[in-house]
């Protein structure tokens, strides 16, 4: 879109509007001596000569596009199909925020009403927001719902200590001055315990048990069993997962979870430095009253033609934060059409071929490492495309090691799990090529050697 500025004739019709004469008089409450204040800036430069000096700094930064990449951790290295951007860049959809007036803004609608009922599908459940900032965000909006459900009779939080660490750290800073009871949230705990062992920790002021799936450690477990001793127990049960293992394996929802939410990132989000990212919100309609966030509804009009409205969330929810679920309302605007549309293009099929490349060039990777003398798979139960590998030495001096040969190595465990020193968690996605897995494989045990 072109910027076109006011012309002098404009400009003054303004002015006498308001009844202000020049444009210095709208800046005369600002004192004299502070208007135009002396700043200690380098000499100007003409455009071609900024240009320059900003891709000089750019080109300081290392990307997945100039090496490889093995780390995950809760954001991960995709394919985006050139469409994506292309759709975003739109500016019916560049310049939209609000979609407030339904008369103007069907085409946001439509997008956020799409991305919603994919991601319904996708994690199985019956109802999606649109949406949050990111994961962590969802996953302590989550207890927000829960405290709101049970209308604060009910205090426990019970957290899973292989939920990721950033999503428990958020948490943390949402609760720290409610007065609840947080438990689970041990990073000291047997990590090699299965999810059910969280059962001894749930109790009759229990409000809600929240797990992930796969876990932080790319860990598959069947949850089935331990969403049944949730809801005996009268609570409500979470699960933050990673969308692109949902077109593999049993959705949440098959399982009985109440609450799904994640980060989104993988659908057709660029890593892009930390953020802009994306937090899905799905849940039962049981529940939709007491979610928060944006919902968008299908309708007809006046004319009997489809139409979509913001609908079913509490206006309160926007403007009266007092008496709000939640004072988070926003939705990630492009960051869920990005993902509508990368679920659009790709479909059920593309989404399950991704998810199998994931998994079976993990497993060749996992299969490779471990063969090689000092390093073992940790926590070895079946995994997605993230795994876990005891290391002969420092995770910094092999992420180091690695670097020096173009290659971005695995998250360190250790940072955040004490028992967990020496600890690598390593991820692979489609965009990891045999001989790139064969090339870590090949570093790795130079490494273990030197």
């Amino acid at each position: 879109m072109t910027y076109i500025p006011h012309s002098l004739k404009e400009r003054d019709a303004m002015l006498a509007t308001i009844g202000v004469k020049s444009l210095e008089d709208l800046f005369k409450d600002v004192p004299l001596k502070h208007r135009f204040p002396k700043l200690d800036l380098p000499p100007a430069v003409s455009e071609m000569e900024a240009v320059t000096e900003l891709q000089n700094l750019s080109d300081g930064n290392e990307s997945t596009r100039d090496l490889v990449c093995f780390l995950g951790a809760g954001a991960y290295h995709h394919y985006i199909p050139a469409a994506i951007d292309h759709i975003l860049r739109r500016g019916e959809f560049y310049t939209a925020y609000t979609p407030y007036q339904p008369e103007i803004s069907q085409g946001t609608l439509q997008a956020i009403f799409e991305y919603q009922s994919m991601i319904a599908n996708l994690t199985g459940m019956e109802v999606s927001n649109a949406s949050h900032y990111d994961g962590s965000t969802a996953v302590a909006e989550s207890v927000n719902m829960a405290l709101a459900q049970y209308r604060g009779k009910r205090t426990r939080v019970v957290i899973s200590p292989s939920v990721h660490p950033q999503y428990r750290e958020t948490l943390r800073t949402y609760v720290q001055d409610a007065n609840l009871d947080l438990a689970g949230d041990d990073p000291s705990a047997d990590l090699g315990a299965t999810p059910e062992a969280l059962a001894s920790s749930i109790n009759e002021n229990t409000a809600i048990v929240i797990v992930q799936y796969p876990d932080f450690f790319g860990r598959i477990y069947d949850l089935t069993k331990l969403a049944e001793i949730v809801h005996a127990a009268g609570a409500l049960f979470a699960v933050a997962t990673n969308p692109t293992a949902l077109a593999l394996f049993k959705t949440p929802g098959e399982m009985g979870a109440d609450i799904v939410v994640g980060e989104g990132q993988p659908l057709g989000i660029p890593l892009s430095f930390g953020g802009p990212y994306l937090g899905f919100f799905t849940t039962r309609k049981q529940y939709i009253h007491k979610m928060a966030g944006r919902l968008v509804g299908e309708t007809v009009d006046s004319r009997g033609q489809r139409a979509y409205v913001l609908t079913l969330t509490a206006r309160e929810q926007h403007i009266k934060r007092e008496r709000a679920t939640s004072n988070i309302c926003t939705n990630q605007g492009l960051m869920a059409l990005a993902s509508a549309v990368y679920m659009s293009l790709l479909g059920q099929t593309g989404l399950r071929q991704v998810a199998e490349l994931c998994y079976h060039e993990a497993h060749y990777a996992a299969e490779g490492i471990s063969s090689i003398p000092g390093y073992t798979l940790c926590l070895d139960v079946p995994f997605f495309h993230e795994f876990s590998v005891c290391c002969p030495k420092p995770v910094e001096e092999i992420n180091q090691n690695l670097l020096e040969h173009g290659i971005i190595g695995g998250y360190d465990l250790g940072q955040n799990y004490p028992a967990l020193k020496d600890h690598m968690l390593l991820a692979v996605t489609e965009m990891n090529t045999k001989d790139e897995i064969d090339f870590l494989v090949e570093i790795l045990s130079e490494v273990s050697n030197d």
